[in-house]
């Protein structure tokens, strides 16, 4: 339960109009309020504050200082203040939870049937109101229509579940017809999404996970060997359809740069910045620039964390990936492997590494599988 509210707070509260019309301040209420509800359930379960030691956290909990110093001098208001307050609440969440973290896939099937179940909304409305799911304003692209999701954000959870479904089923870990039950609707709302980002993370992250297999798994040699195949098959074949799907009607130009993402990134590069805002940035914003989103997690942290903020998302990204490459082969590896790549691979087009976002329960996920040994609950 505590998974499931951590999740529903990085929801966010932007998106297309939904059916039932919901107030944006009824909608940060309801995500602020999971996560003092997620905070307290861990305290209460881990009343004797029993952790593990996780140099994730330890990194993460060092960005958090960096944004706390860095947002006290309220360049961007005391709304800074307050997202450091709420992702206090986050990492303190995370802490307590590692007594869980052993190794085990037990939070790999937390992620997949919390983001499976907001799915399920987003499917639901489809159904019942397929104009407001794919509206004009994103192109006629897949968003949600009973919680406001955005394409993006829809993309993101279906690829994630679906690598991470997938996998399990390799390792045996569920049958094939609950596997098919997942992944065949996720992939499907992942393509109502046109969501370049997350349909490159599936594919390359699942190509490393799948790789890291080679050696110990002759299924996922076959089903590495197929889908490296099927996808040089479909370049070919397919190639003007890929093509148009992943131009969505975009100009050349816009395509060139990003959807316009390449202009705010040289506008926030270019723009003059003291020695104190090199390093520490001006604090926690809502991860945009001359009000329009930076979309690129390094940016996004370079902006409100500085260059210090950037090293130490670099540093917690190095050590997790080292980590898991230094595990002997595994499912549990190679859906850390599978998650980390993810998240390397969305950081460019897209932020979140440096705030209470899903791309950082993402990696807790990974270091739960990575955490070494059990321990008696």
């Amino acid at each position: 339960m505590a998974w499931l509210l951590l999740i529903l707070n990085t929801l966010g509260s932007t998106g297309a109009q939904t059916v039932i019309p919901l107030p944006r301040s009824v909608i940060q209420l309801v995500t602020m309020g999971a996560l003092v509800i997620a905070f307290l359930l861990a305290l209460i379960v881990n009343i004797q504050l029993r952790i593990r030691p996780s140099a994730y956290l330890l990194l993460l909990s060092l960005l958090l200082a960096v944004s706390i110093l860095s947002s006290a001098h309220l360049e961007s208001g005391f709304g800074a203040l307050f997202r450091c307050f709420r992702l206090t609440l986050f990492i303190a969440t995370l802490w307590l939870l590692t007594r869980w973290w052993n190794g085990s896939t037990n939070f790999v099937r937390f992620h997949i049937k919390a983001y499976s179940a907001i799915l399920v909304t987003v499917a639901i409305g489809l159904v019942i109101a397929p104009g407001k799911a794919m509206p004009d304003i994103y192109g006629g692209r897949l968003s949600g229509a009973i919680w406001p999701l955005t394409p993006p954000q829809i993309g993101q959870y279906a690829a994630v579940i679906s690598g991470l479904t997938l996998l399990m089923w390799l390792g045996k870990r569920v049958d094939r017809r609950s596997a098919l039950i997942v992944v065949i609707p996720a992939i499907g709302l992942l393509m109502l999404t046109h969501t370049r980002t997350a349909t490159l993370g599936l594919i390359i992250g699942l190509l490393v996970a799948l790789f890291s297999l080679w050696l110990t798994n002759s299924r996922a040699r076959a089903v590495f060997t197929w889908f490296a195949l099927v996808a040089a098959f479909s370049a070919i074949a397919l190639g003007s359809l890929l093509q148009a799907w992943f131009l969505r009607g975009q100009s050349e130009d816009n395509f060139s740069t990003l959807t316009g993402r390449a202009k705010v990134w040289d506008a926030l590069l270019n723009a003059p910045r003291s020695v104190s805002e090199n390093l520490f940035g001006i604090g926690l914003g809502d991860k945009s620039y001359a009000g329009l989103p930076i979309d690129n997690s390094w940016l996004a942290v370079f902006h409100e964390q500085g260059l210090v903020g950037c090293a130490l998302v670099a540093a917690f990204l190095l050590v997790l990936a080292a980590v898991a490459a230094l595990r002997p082969p595994s499912l549990e590896r190679a859906c850390a492997i599978f998650l980390i790549v993810y998240c390397i691979s969305a950081s460019y087009t897209e932020a979140g590494l440096g705030d209470a976002s899903p791309y950082l329960l993402h990696l807790a996920v990974a270091g739960s599988l990575l955490a070494r040994g059990k321990e008696n609950a």
